[in-house]
């Protein structure tokens, strides 16, 4: 007679020689329908990826067709293709080449792409790229930018400062990369453009160029150093109807002046409607503060008058003009006159007259500081241009140049050849 025990010891063994049976019998090859999601650590190709040559600053668009739509980015050559449909250029890449993992620059979605299975790969290791592709931030870590003082490294073990990252110079646009350094010490007009969700209403490919590469100048998850504005440019170009273009020097003014204009009517939804570059700055520019005195009459041509202005508001920021370039019938002269500025502590009511409070009992904030300075080094069409720019968080000044970035005295803010500077209203 078996006991209780002995037939529950019975049934444990057949039922662990069933399991062993299914165990060892071989499992049919399963298919990966596109579009399904599949953990990454199950994706043999996941080890291929190489962040090295990961560069997301140029334009998005297929290297093979020129084709702007359904691009991917190759992540073991960094090579971008389109489409991942039979016969298109990435799936063409995949097999000649023997790279898998792509990501699509529109979606942010990494697929494996291999001859028969092609999968969608979800794996937390891959945040980095994401990050990379299109930084984001929310808005505590806005507002502790100027806080920040710990550096950043990149793949290549350099260290770097969010928001003090070199530009690349794409053929003469350094006119534009000091314009790019010193609009991004502009607090409000930075935290505006930090979050997308700002201005996702505006259709502007100039604002989302400019707030994606404010972004990754500020973003401390960088692969690299620098930035290339590759893509600010090509905007810029298309909606300055190649006013300013890469190849053709210009000057700072005139394109910081066109910038803000642009920027502004842009991200008005109306034409009674403000903006933050209204905003911040009030008036666009000041080329110089005599003309705002109240006395000084100035002529214009249209309508054909004899004006005086006065300011009637101050703005909290400030951009001044050293007018250092004229154009004669032959050629074009610098005037190298080295300009006496403070660095701190410019006192309006000094030059010129000021308004009235607004309210009864609020203080006139007349004082301003200045937090970046662009210069001009050499020959009128020779030449190039350089900024010295204010880091807040240490309170040190740093000087750029392209991809230069080098700390600086603020000696030599004051004793370089001012051409255009933005002072900051004291608060």
């Amino acid at each position: 007679m078996k006991t209780k025990w002995e037939d529950g010891n019975n049934v444990d063994r057949e039922r662990n020689l069933k399991q062993q049976r299914v165990d060892n019998q071989p499992s049919a090859p399963s298919e990966s329908i596109p579009g399904t999601r599949k953990v990454g650590r199950d994706c043999p190709y996941l080890d291929t990826v190489n962040r090295q040559v990961l560069d997301f600053d140029f334009k998005k668009i297929c290297s093979v067709s020129h084709w702007e739509f359904d691009v991917y980015a190759c992540l073991v050559c960094g090579k971008y293709y389109r489409g991942k449909q039979e016969k298109t250029p990435a799936i063409t890449h995949s097999r000649q080449a023997g790279h898998h993992v792509f990501i699509n620059l529109e979606t942010e979605k990494v697929y494996c792409l291999t001859n028969g299975d092609r999968y969608e790969i979800n794996d937390p290791l891959l945040d980095d790229i994401h990050h990379v592709l299109n930084p984001r931030f929310n808005q505590a870590q806005v507002e502790q930018l100027d806080k920040n003082k710990q550096w950043s490294r990149a793949l290549d073990g350099s260290d770097y400062l969010p928001g003090m990252v070199g530009l690349n110079n794409i053929q003469k646009t350094d006119f534009g990369n000091v314009n790019i350094q010193s609009l991004m010490r502009v607090a409000p007009l930075r935290n505006f453009f930090l979050i997308p969700e700002n201005y996702q209403y505006c259709s502007s490919p100039l604002v989302h160029q400019f707030g994606e590469l404010t972004r990754k100048i500020w973003h401390a998850r960088n692969f690299k150093g620098q930035v290339s504005p590759h893509e600010f440019l090509e905007a810029v170009m298309k909606a300055s109807k190649k006013r300013f273009q890469k190849g053709v020097q210009s000057e700072p003014v005139q394109f910081m002046s066109w910038l803000l204009k642009a920027l502004h009517a842009d991200l008005r939804t109306s034409e009674e409607s403000s903006s933050i570059i209204h905003e911040c700055f009030q008036v666009p520019l000041f080329n110089i503060l005599k003309k705002f005195d109240g006395e000084t009459v100035t002529s214009t041509l249209r309508p054909s008058a004899r004006m005086r202005y006065r300011v009637t508001r101050l703005p909290q920021y400030l951009i001044l003009h050293m007018r250092r370039f004229t154009r004669n019938l032959f050629f074009r002269e610098k005037n190298p006159t080295l300009v006496n500025f403070p660095v701190k502590n410019i006192e309006l009511k000094d030059y010129i007259p000021l308004p009235a409070p607004i309210k009864e009992n609020e203080r006139l904030r007349s004082k301003y500081d200045l937090i970046a300075n662009v210069v001009h080094d050499g020959k009128p069409d020779e030449g190039f241009y350089r900024v010295f720019v204010q880091r807040k968080s240490e309170d040190l000044w740093y000087e750029m140049q392209d991809l230069q970035v080098s700390e600086a005295l603020p000696q030599m803010v004051a004793l370089s050849e001012a051409y255009m500077q933005i002072y900051e209203q004291q608060q």
